[in-house]
């Protein structure tokens, strides 16, 4: 018996670490703003690409807006943010983003989620509430949280 539940939890263990290794998620795996796991949160995660050619990978919009004002001297070349549902990279400007609801935010007590696909964010507000916000409305209340 002993043997069997030490074979189970071995064979858990080594599904976790093959499920992270195996994470769409690139590289950095941790946020460079907070800490934060970006694996964890996958669905929320940004890359910010400077006009200079570096790239912060970022666990939220929040960590997004709280980089670019550290690196205010910085053009934003592009920025990326995962689609709420498939966890794809997507154009964070053309997304259509949904502000509140009652899912939990990350980094914020306003939740901001983002989906490439506008049917995707209709289906969401329906289920779990929020309000459908232009990006440019959803980086000033990103910006107004880290100003504070």
């Amino acid at each position: 018996m002993r043997k069997t539940v030490v074979c189970a939890m071995l064979c858990l263990v080594l599904a976790a670490f093959a499920a992270r290794a195996a994470s769409p998620v690139e590289d950095p795996k941790a946020c460079q703003q907070c800490g934060m796991d970006r694996v964890r949160f996958a669905h929320s995660r940004m890359i910010v690409e400077y006009a200079d050619g570096s790239v912060t990978g970022i666990c939220s919009i929040h960590c997004a807006a709280a980089d670019i004002k550290k690196h205010a001297g910085k053009a934003v070349k592009s920025l990326k943010v995962a689609d709420y549902g498939t966890k794809e990279l997507t154009d964070a400007k053309n997304a259509t983003w949904v502000v509140g609801g009652k899912q939990k935010g990350v980094m914020t007590g306003v939740p901001k989620w983002a989906f490439a696909k506008s049917s995707d964010a209709q289906a969401f507000v329906k289920e779990s509430g929020g309000k459908v916000t232009p990006f440019r409305d959803v980086m000033k209340a990103a910006e107004a949280e880290v100003s504070h």
